[in-house]
């Protein structure tokens, strides 16, 4: 018969460990809400950033130092040997590259600039509906009659969204708005292209060598904007802005968001992600007096609705679009 003492050594290992999940789920929690309080008020930090420096300055430094933090990146992960991909794999991560950094966040900076920050951050929220429809396209997955409905109603939503703008003759933000829609359909085309990749590689070496590769394009193309700005005359606001904008919210972010889904799950963790608009929308109306009519909200809530019914709708175990997050940068 085990004694007492026996059988309180046993329990207790148990019990510990039972507290230090718990304990480790609590802090990935607060962990994630930070950040989508980060993600969220990112969207009016990078206006301003925008306006005071143009979405091409912003993208010329941004490219400059995205490199610089993957390959140190890589450098702490793994020394001088980087890990090796075959020739297949390299020209696919070319390919992500091009479409994540060159059109994805290419696209999403000018968006952004044309764009309110409240709709910006509720339109590129519409990712996972895009994520449903390339995969079914390529034929991977199949849309219950609750996922057409789904990606129907955010349409309308979007729709609605639109028409407050278009009726109200502010065709500049009606116009970034469409190109943050084609800029989410190419954020989900890369979660899409770099989930065989990751499993072949690790998301680590995914992330890092599509920014190496995606980078040296960004920056050609951004030269004459990046040289047209007064970089002397730049205030340090501005400049605490952007290094938030690129080394904080961007790549520290997906970082801490890749480590929350490993300890909550990803599944529990991607519906957190429906608080990012509104935590955008309260940062741009105390920040920058942003409003909203009755018409913008209702098409928002219609939106995002319609998003969750079709992300979320599939009884398919471990569904891909379940898993897909909206585009943050």
């Amino acid at each position: 018969m085990p004694s007492r003492s026996d059988t309180l050594t046993a329990v207790l290992p148990a019990e510990s460990l039972a507290l230090r999940y718990r304990a480790r789920q609590r802090v990935a929690l607060w962990a994630a809400l930070a950040l989508v309080v980060v993600w969220g008020a990112n969207f009016s930090v990078q206006k301003a950033v925008f306006n005071a420096l143009s979405p091409g300055g912003f993208l010329f430094v941004r490219y400059l130092v995205m490199p610089i933090a993957a390959a140190l990146l890589l450098c702490w992960r793994h020394g001088t040997r980087w890990p090796r991909v075959g020739r297949a794999d390299a020209v696919a991560l070319l390919k992500l590259g091009l479409a994540g950094h060159l059109l994805h966040v290419g696209l999403v900076t000018f968006g952004i600039h044309w764009s309110t920050a409240f709709s910006s951050s509720l339109i590129l929220a519409c990712g996972p509906v895009f994520t449903l429809l390339i995969l079914r396209a390529y034929g991977l997955e199949q849309m219950t009659r609750a996922q057409v409905a789904g990606v129907a109603v955010a349409f309308v939503g979007v729709l609605i969204l639109l028409s407050d703008k278009l009726l109200g003759g502010h065709w500049r933000a009606s116009g970034g708005d469409i190109v943050l829609l084609i800029a989410a359909a190419f954020f989900s085309y890369y979660t899409v292209a770099a989930k065989p990749l990751i499993e072949r590689h690790g998301g680590v070496t995914v992330m890092t060598y599509a920014t190496l590769l995606g980078s040296a394009p960004v920056v050609l193309l951004s030269v004459p904007a990046g040289l047209q700005v007064d970089w002397a005359h730049v205030s340090a606001p501005i400049w605490a802005g952007m290094l938030w904008a690129v080394l904080v919210s961007a790549f520290l972010g997906w970082m801490v968001w890749g480590w929350v889904n490993a300890v909550r799950g990803v599944a529990r963790t991607a519906p957190l992600i429906y608080l990012m608009p509104p935590v955008a929308g309260l940062v741009a109306w105390a920040t920058t007096g942003e409003h909203y009519t009755a018409v913008k909200l209702a098409g928002a809530a219609l939106a995002l609705g319609g998003v969750a019914l079709a992300q979320f709708a599939s009884s398919t175990p471990n569904d891909p679009v379940r898993e897909s997050v909206a585009p943050v940068d």
